[in-house]
């Protein structure tokens, strides 16, 4: 079949699932509530479906009150008996793949598990609605008349007992059909592996004479790999190396940290940027909008939504809100039910709804990842938007960073330190250092009050990195690659004098 030919009939064909989209943003509460019916009705027999006595739930209030909010290690034990080959633990029948997932860099590793159903209904769902809404915002699209480039991670898969475990990316290009490995660069074999850089290396080899017209990827990694590309190539842009790129579809860590090298990266206006929000747990939200990075929540991969208020957060017993509880602008801690045997997990995202009318989220960061050292409550959300407006300014870029508390010493004041790897140092560090503080109370009140005539907080303490330092970093914790991240901020200095006692 001709190129153009195709294109224009499986263009017409993930158009076809825009009708369902709009189904449930038209009635997104009974969508919600038939895939609670249809979760509890399909494990109703499984161990946990009978502990709980999933038959005779009937609405939303019982689910909540029977069956308990959990995080992983309250189902650590029963996980790993699944991973040794017990069935129908958490949903019917056994399960096969499990998603390592170690979370911030550093901590235990997580295996969450990966059923059939969610591989299919949720995973494998999502990644044709990406380009469904992308088609349907771009009829002129060329996109399937090349490749895709995708970056996935650099773990391979390894057996164990009757299971397997790997990177959720590895897990998914594992099992692709075969149209989508048709339309994919690098080939599977190169993709999967486990070598990091050699990784890289092969990519290039294999992807720089292809038609590529769009890339996938978290984006701290995919620069990496296009200023090698460029590099190789001794090409000023992409668009020299890959002419027909148009459209990037970007996740696993904020895009506002990079937005402006990614712009010089691309600079046809017309270049696309489509946010999209998953995890080893499941693949929650897509950017449906052209020009917004609000993303549209899916309602329909087998995934049940709750919320948990902020100020319930340190209770021992949460309050949670179900989808059409939540009001706009507020943070919630996101717990999930899904079709991969997770009942009430709190992930540790947090989200905030910037529509209604449909529901439209923005990640906001992780219940771990903020500073309330002093009461002042930043977010990550904060930090990224902060960052990004004081890097925008001044006219530097920023590759990396993480922030940490400075602890009140006898009568010093506390404050912030963040350690930052610029791509060029800012000419004066004390004007970066006053426009971020000033960006960042203008964002968040409590931090606003905490830094009032100095009363509580210093002005921000700014740390230049050396070139290279986060990379050398997560290497020498074999984290390169993949959905592996710096941890932005934290409560303790853990991860910034790691860092410190690297330079």
């Amino acid at each position: 079949m001709p190129i153009p030919l195709f294109n224009s009939i499986a263009s017409w064909f993930l158009k076809k699932r825009i009708h369902q989209i709009e189904l449930f943003i038209k009635f997104p509460h009974e969508v919600q509530q038939e895939v609670l019916h249809g979760l509890l009705d399909e494990a109703s027999q499984t161990h946990y479906g009978i502990q709980y006595d999933f038959k005779s739930i009937k609405d939303y209030t019982t689910f909540s009150k029977r069956i308990p909010l959990v995080r992983y290690e309250d189902i650590q034990n029963e996980i790993q008996l699944s991973r040794k080959g017990v069935q129908n633990i958490f949903w019917p029948g056994s399960i096969k793949w499990f998603a390592k997932s170690s979370g911030t860099t550093g901590a235990q590793s997580k295996f969450i598990p990966v059923s059939s159903a969610s591989l299919e209904n949720c995973h494998y769902k999502a990644g044709k609605d990406m380009l469904s809404l992308y088609f349907n915002n771009n009829s002129e699209s060329q996109l399937l008349t090349g490749k895709c480039l995708r970056l996935g991670g650099s773990s391979d898969l390894y057996h164990n007992n009757s299971s397997y475990f790997g990177d959720l990316s590895a897990i998914i290009i594992d099992n692709l059909p075969f149209w989508a490995e048709l339309s994919s660069t690098p080939s599977q074999k190169t993709a999967l592996m486990p070598e990091w850089e050699a990784k890289m290396k092969a990519i290039l080899k294999e992807s720089m004479e292809e038609k590529v017209t769009s890339l996938a990827g978290v984006p701290s990694w995919m620069l990496v790999l296009l200023q090698q590309a460029l590099s190789e190539a001794k090409k000023n842009h992409i668009h020299d190396l890959w002419p027909q790129a148009e459209v990037y579809f970007h996740g696993g860590v904020s895009f506002e940290p990079y937005r402006e090298q990614y712009q010089q990266l691309f600079p046809k206006p017309n270049f696309k940027y489509y946010e999209i929000y998953n995890a080893s747990e499941g693949f929650f939200a897509i950017q449906d909008q052209n020009d917004s990075s609000d993303l549209l929540l899916m309602l329909d991969y087998g995934i049940f939504y709750e919320f948990i208020p902020q100020e319930e957060w340190g209770e021992k017993q949460p309050k949670t809100l179900a989808l059409w509880e939540v009001t706009l602008d507020q943070v919630y801690e996101l717990v999930i039910t899904t079709n991969g045997g997770l009942w009430r997990y709190r992930i540790g995202d947090t989200i905030r709804f910037t529509s209604l009318h449909p529901y439209r989220i923005r990640v906001s960061g992780r219940t771990k990842q903020f500073i309330n050292v002093f009461g002042e409550e930043l977010m990550v959300e904060n930090a990224e938007r902060a960052l990004a407006t004081t890097a925008a300014d001044t006219g530097v870029q920023i590759l990396d960073y993480t922030v940490g508390p400075i602890f009140m010493n006898g009568h010093e004041k506390g404050g912030h330190e963040w350690l930052i790897e610029f791509a060029s140092t800012p000419c004066d560090l004390d004007h970066f250092a006053q426009i971020l503080d000033r960006e960042l109370q203008n964002l968040n009140s409590d931090y606003q009050a905490k830094r009032y005539k100095d009363i509580t907080l210093l002005s921000p303490k700014i740390q230049v990195a050396p070139k290279g330092l986060f990379y050398q970093w997560l290497e020498s914790k074999k984290k390169l690659g993949g959905q592996h991240k710096v941890p932005r901020l934290s409560n303790s200095r853990k991860y910034l004098d790691e860092l410190l006692a690297h330079c």
